[in-house]
């Protein structure tokens, strides 16, 4: 008996809890991070945005983007054109997942429920839970790199540091430092709630942007110029089965899927805007100018990089090291390469945050509402990162990274679904106070799944699985087929789930999908909101008796679309 009440209690102190004044409800489906967000917690304008997607610009992966391009054989000129057409797509793709977020203020966790029903919503979660826990491990190993370059300029022995590791660990005792210090110094950024990142954006985008800048300038200035590199045409092979046209498609397919997983819960973040006005500026501006700007950037230091070494560096730590000389360069050259690699690894660390840490806490929040917010979702994303053992990941599976940087295949159904059904079938109307339980709602469907949603999404990845296991597995001779279909993965997973969505639908139409609440039932929207949705704010609405309360929290019976 004594047992049961300290698990009793133990449970009551562990649990959450929230202002049930301001509708911050906690149970099986909702908390406070949960809600939709009230106009108090919008603090995000356009620099918001412009910072959120300048850190996943300003990173080693898109410094070495044309890299990837120049690789498959294609010219500078047609790498450069992939990349200012899969940012223009990012954007457009991004804006059209993230508008549910702006209208209705409510996150990816919650935003799949009115698709794929209450219970099935789980499956895009787990999805990018997983997702999250493996990035989050791989970015602080990247960035232990750059961490570990800033110890050398400092102390320039410790590039000589004598491996303790024994034969069987596939790391070295230098990498694993650096992870280790990168990994303790971003903790205590996992306590900011996303409501303050207006200042780390601020100082990543300044530090980061000039020192990339600089950096530029001074290889041009070394150099003489650029290398060879930067006239490299295409060296397509004649015997290559792919004409550039197929490979410059797959360079497409490949720099979205690169950030998919950033676009599936982008209604994560654009939820915080203060307007979509700021949401639209500041995603334009960064997704598209910055992540091209980066990405020409990097081919040029490479390219002038080339001309003084002799040899092409796309990989940053790299090209540090050897700018001074392993730590055995001048005093100077060390100052410069701490200031350029303590950017990139304050920017990899709030990517890694944002992107990774803080979206993780959002999804498991979905899962687990009465014990994880936000807050403790990060941390246990954070925490995963020892468990997930990325030491393991990066220098032994390079198949497993493939996969992981592939996983598009699946989120692209996903996108396509959530885009059919808010835009054309719900024709943007959400009924919010449904969202957040079991019984009497219109997103229930069949014991809390809607089937329509499951067989479109296998319907969207099943004709691209095989392509991603053929590359994967490094066929010498794959059927062409698969891997055409594979080179356009993204565009064909998003449209057959869309349109098998939509037929399903007319064939098996649920009733009145068009609904939403006639009350702001959570405080959710500004007056000049609740005007244009058509919604009464809750303390104008005089028909109270309209409004019942239940064991699950407020809610309200009326509202279905005039029609």
């Amino acid at each position: 008996m004594a047992l049961k009440h300290r698990l009793v209690s133990l449970d009551q102190s562990i649990r959450l809890k929230g202002d049930e004044a301001l509708h911050e409800q906690t149970d099986a489906w909702s908390n406070r991070d949960l809600i939709p967000l009230p106009p108090w917690r919008r603090t995000w304008g356009w620099f918001n945005f412009f910072g959120f997607w300048a850190i996943a610009s300003l990173n080693l992966a898109n410094w070495q983007t044309p890299s990837t391009y120049l690789t498959m054989g294609l010219s500078v000129r047609q790498a450069m054109l992939i990349i200012v057409v899969g940012r223009l797509l990012i954007a457009m793709f991004s804006a059209l997942i993230a508008w549910c977020g702006l209208k209705w203020h409510i996150g990816f966790t919650v935003q799949n429920r009115y698709s794929w029903g209450m219970r099935a919503s789980y499956i895009p979660l787990l999805q990018r839970i997983m997702l999250n826990f493996i990035w989050n491990a791989v970015q602080c190993w990247n960035g232990g790199r750059l961490v570990a370059v800033c110890i050398t300029a400092i102390w320039p022995s410790f590039a000589r540091i004598p491996n303790t590791f024994g034969p069987d660990m596939p790391t070295t005792t230098y990498e694993f430092v650096g992870f280790v210090v990168f990994w303790f110094l971003s903790t205590p950024f996992l306590w900011l709630r996303p409501e303050k990142f207006k200042v780390p954006f601020l100082i990543v985008c300044t530090w980061c942007g000039i020192g990339m800048l600089a950096w530029m300038i001074w290889a041009l200035a070394a150099a003489g110029g650029v290398g060879p590199l930067w006239y490299q045409g295409q060296t397509v092979s004649a015997t290559s089965q792919w004409s550039s046209s197929w490979l410059i498609m797959a360079g497409i397919n490949q720099a979205i899927g690169g950030l998919a997983a950033g676009i599936t819960n982008g209604s994560d973040f654009s939820r915080y805007a203060r307007a979509p006005i700021h949401y639209a500026i500041g995603t334009v501006t960064s997704c598209v100018i910055t992540g091209i700007l980066v990405s020409l950037i990097g081919l040029v230091t490479a390219a002038a990089g080339q001309k003084l070494y002799g040899e092409v560096y796309w990989n940053p730590p790299d090209l540090l090291m050897v700018m001074m000389d392993s730590g055995n360069g001048s005093s100077g050259s060390r100052a410069a390469v701490f200031f350029l690699s303590a950017g990139f690894a304050f920017t990899a660390m709030f990517e890694n945050i944002c992107g990774n840490a803080i979206a993780g806490g959002i999804d498991l929040a979905g899962l687990f509402p009465r014990y994880i917010d936000i807050r403790r979702g990060a941390i246990i994303t954070f925490v995963a990162a020892w468990v997930v053992q990325p030491w393991q990941l990066i220098n032994r599976a390079t198949t497993f990274i493939s996969v992981l940087s592939s996983f598009s295949v699946f989120l692209a159904p996903i996108m396509g679904i959530m885009a059919c059904d808010y835009y054309i079938l719900r024709k943007r109307k959400v009924r919010l106070s449904h969202l957040y339980r079991t019984e009497d709602t219109c997103y229930w469907f069949w014991h809390g799944v809607n089937w329509r949603a499951v067989v479109a999404w296998m319907c969207g990845w099943a004709p691209t699985i095989g392509g991603l296991v053929v590359s994967v597995r490094g066929d010498l001779n794959p059927p062409r087929a698969l891997v055409q279909l594979y080179y356009m993965a993204f565009l064909i997973g998003f449209f057959i789930s869309a349109t098998i969505f939509y037929l399903l639908n007319l064939a098996f139409p649920v009733p009145d999908m068009v609904q939403y609440d006639e009350v702001d039932v959570y405080g959710t929207f500004t007056a000049a909101e609740a005007r244009r949705i058509g919604v009464v704010p809750l303390e104008d609405d005089t028909s109270i008796a309209d409004i019942q309360r239940d064991e699950s929290g407020i809610h309200v019976e009326v509202g279905d679309e005039k029609k």
